[in-house]
């Protein structure tokens, strides 16, 4: 039975009313940590409930205007943090939002933006849950910080954990690009490579993370997580005058970011900032789609094969799926997938056409808008935001392949002229 919820929760947070189970839909009142429902266990993943009253005291659209802090600290007052200066933290957030010089008009679109987190500090968008994480683990007094991660997650827990001098240990699996490997490396990591696949990476993790008492930053664990994702809502709002466009789109594995996405605008939807939550486009690739299988087969989610470049979002047993599917069914989104070729020719475009330089999974969500168009799901009268959500020197192998071979040439202007490759 569902616990009715307190007028009003005495917290040390007083923006923070307490937890609700995404699956038994039990409410908590307020604790300074806890990770998952205790009646339903590890899959009793928890929403974080907020008093919308305080926020909107604290916070105004005229007062984030006129806050010059240009990163997702300018969001406290939305966040499950006590109030403390961040000024010590890496600066993640506030990355920019491209209007579509061409791809847009290719696409037909009345308006395409680029949101590019691949500028965020380790390059990705899972700087911004690592932030928050490492705030939490700092706040309650941590001094190791650990998750699993197919690559991005790590390397940013590991660099914002560098910062503020927490340990980190880092579970990846044996497939992990050597460029997020040796970010975590250089950042300090205690970096355990795991022999199998993200599975058997999560699995072991949790053991250690359990065993040895560390902050557990797990998405699919911690719903501080998805918390500090959120804020790309907040920022696209803002920087589109709070008129956000009619999709946005996000590359899906775990589920937590695309969850991330969602909360933000609904958040300010409840508060007011917006008139309207934009509908999300949950992206896979083929080779690992359990979402878009599930959505179309009517179905519950079932564990899906990991076979595919994009190494960030290649999660076959997504630990976060309430969240993801209530993102896409409470927007009125869609899911759909794409195969590899588009992802390596999304990487292509948008390098060529936008100057940006997405890792596979980082441009996904751009291949399946493209996708999106050709099916009509989206339509040319409407406006759309892509989430980069990391830099195509996360891996480079990949970059190559979508790149293509430099031309060879002797020191000869002759030679260089007989290849034809200038005019």
């Amino acid at each position: 039975m569902t616990e009715k919820r307190p007028i009003k929760v005495k917290s040390d947070l007083p923006h923070v009313t307490g937890y609700t189970c995404t699956l038994c839909h039990r409410f908590y009142h307020y604790e300074k940590e806890m990770l998952t429902c205790p009646a339903c266990g590890e899959k009793g993943i928890l929403d974080i409930e907020y008093d919308y009253d305080v926020i909107s005291k604290k916070v105004s659209r005229e007062s984030l205007k006129a806050d010059h802090e240009n990163s997702i600290w300018r969001y406290k007052a939305f966040l499950p943090l006590e109030d403390r200066d961040f000024s010590s933290f890496l600066r993640v957030g506030w990355t920019p939002l491209y209007r579509s010089l061409r791809l847009g008009d290719e696409l037909g679109l009345k308006a395409l933006y680029i949101k590019d987190d691949g500028l965020n500090p380790t390059a990705s968008f899972k700087d911004r849950a690592s932030g928050v994480a490492v705030a939490k683990a700092c706040e309650l007094g941590y001094d190791t910080i650990s998750c699993s991660s197919t690559g991005n997650a790590a390397s940013s827990c590991a660099g914002n954990a560098a910062r503020v001098g927490l340990k980190s240990v880092i579970f990846v699996p044996e497939r992990a690009p050597q460029g997020k490997l040796a970010q975590m490396l250089v950042f300090g990591a205690r970096v355990i490579s795991v022999i199998g696949d993200y599975r058997d990476t999560f699995n072991l993790s949790k053991a250690a993370i359990d065993r040895y008492g560390w902050f557990n930053r797990n998405a699919g664990i911690n719903p501080v997580m998805i918390e500090g994702k959120k804020t790309a809502s907040f920022e696209i709002a803002e920087q589109l005058n709070f008129e956000p466009t009619d999709w946005v789109a996000v590359s899906v594995g775990d589920g937590c970011t695309i969850g991330g996405v969602y909360n933000g605008f609904r958040d300010l939807y409840k508060l007011g900032f917006i008139d309207r939550i934009p509908k999300i486009l949950g992206v896979q690739s083929t080779g690992c789609s359990p979402f878009v299988d599930a959505a179309r087969a009517n179905e519950p989610l079932k564990p899906a094969e990991e076979n595919t470049l994009a190494d960030s979002i290649s999660v076959g047993i997504p630990r976060n799926p309430v969240k993801a599917l209530r993102a896409v069914a409470e927007s009125h989104g869609k899911w759909i997938a794409v195969p590899d070729e588009e992802i390596l020719e999304a990487m292509r475009s948008m390098g060529r056409e936008e100057g940006i330089f997405g890792e596979p999974a980082g441009v996904t969500a751009f291949a399946g808008v493209r996708r999106a168009v050709e099916l009509g799901v989206i339509k040319s009268d409407e406006s759309v935001t892509c989430i980069c959500t990391g830099s195509g020197l996360k891996d480079v192998e990949n970059a190559l392949r979508a790149g293509g071979e430099p031309v060879r040439c002797h020191p000869d202007l002759a030679e260089l002229e007989a290849l034809g490759v200038v005019s």
